[in-house]
């Protein structure tokens, strides 16, 4: 397969609702696309960088100029160009994962999309349908947050999903729980707490959760260990886990019985499938978490969630848990019992609506690849 040309597109879409974490609140998603251009098809990838750095060192405009200045070089220079030849040729740029994936699903959608092979079947998908949860923002009140809640459980979701933060924790949990009863829920702090909040998040206990996520700081690997010493509720990992060797390691020293595999932190689908099986060897279960995606990085997901051992629901949500008719491909719709249909059509097995992406692009940049 020969590159012959990029697009590198930015959209902005508002969101149903804002969105809050201990990051701040989103009120819309400035979403950088790739399109790659071949000599057998056409392949788009999405970078699920936000606007600025605040989950992780990337963000959307300084991916935006590292693919077109550093990494669209390398990758040209590729001869035969495979999903497999993305990672090594693009090995010596140093960090941005989610640049890096979102060229490589590019690469992968366009190879697929060739040979009328569907990602979720080239991944090891052993599922056509996914559980879905839902990620719950931190509320204005509790009464405000037992609403949405309430909304999301009715229209079926698997599990909830809530925020929290200090100030944010313990009242909320007690407040879902009692309301809720048996509800599959857990929490994700996003790297709020410390260490020394131990005995706070061990008032956690005693509401059945199915787990923590990323409660400390993304490098205190130790202290993750250290923490599900000291309570009873699962540890899962988001931010630690950067690559299959994070998640080794972190297993390894017991700072996580659970891991959430999200692609664009690990620099793209191939390492996140290695993830998964580091995992499953270790008999460590793992979901697909979720970056705010449009169709294209929602249909990916969707196929690497089907792989065997994604045992627990993911952030795999409906297309309208965040957007309300601003889709740039077909919706993906919670059937009953709340579960999301991996797409099954060759590539991402979804169409983008280019006209109506014309609509909503605030910029494009086209780079054409001489031989």
């Amino acid at each position: 397969m020969k590159l012959q040309e990029i697009e590198l597109r930015r959209i902005r879409l508002p969101l149903v609702a804002p969105f809050r974490t201990s990051f701040g609140v989103e009120h819309e998603r400035d979403i950088l696309l790739v399109k790659l251009t071949t000599d057998v098809a056409e392949g788009w990838g999405e970078c699920v960088a936000g606007a600025e750095p605040l989950y992780s060192s990337e963000y959307a405009d300084g991916a935006h100029r590292v693919i077109r200045d550093h990494l669209l070089p390398r990758l040209a220079g590729v001869p035969d160009l495979s999903p497999a030849r993305v990672g090594p040729a693009l090995a010596t740029v140093e960090g941005h994962p989610m640049a890096k994936a979102a060229l490589e699903l590019a690469v992968l959608d366009a190879e697929l999309r060739a040979h009328g092979m569907p990602l979720a079947g080239y991944l090891g998908a052993v599922r056509d349908k996914v559980p879905a949860g839902v990620s719950v923002g931190i509320a204005g009140s509790i009464p405000e947050l037992l609403e949405v809640v309430d909304g999301y459980l009715a229209d079926g979701y698997a599990r909830i999903k809530l925020k929290i933060q200090p100030g944010w924790d313990v009242e909320p949990v007690r407040a879902v729980r009692e309301r809720f009863g048996d509800v599959v829920l857990q929490v994700d702090a996003n790297a709020a707490y410390t260490l020394a909040d131990a005995p706070r998040l061990a008032r956690l206990d005693p509401f059945d959760l199915l787990l923590i996520e990323q409660p400390l700081a993304t490098d205190d690997v130790r202290g993750h260990a250290e923490l599900a010493r000291r309570v009873r509720t699962p540890i899962c990992l988001d931010e630690s886990i950067t690559s299959a060797r994070a998640a080794a390691d972190a297993i390894a020293v017991g700072a996580c019985a659970i891991v959430n595999v999200k692609a664009g932190r690990v620099g793209g689908f191939l390492e996140a499938r290695r993830v998964h099986d580091v995992c499953a060897a270790n008999g460590v279960p793992v979901w697909c978490g979720g970056m705010l995606e449009t169709g294209v990085g929602r249909a990916a997901n969707l196929a690497l969630a089907g792989l065997p051992n994604f045992t627990l629901p993911g952030d795999t949500s409906a297309s309208d848990r965040y957007w309300r008719r601003e889709l740039i491909t077909e919706p993906f719709v919670l059937e009953p019992p709340g579960v999301v249909r991996v797409p099954s059509g060759p590539g991402l097995g979804v169409t983008v609506d280019e006209e109506f992406l014309e609509a909503i692009t605030t910029s494009v940049e086209r780079r054409r690849v001489d031989r």
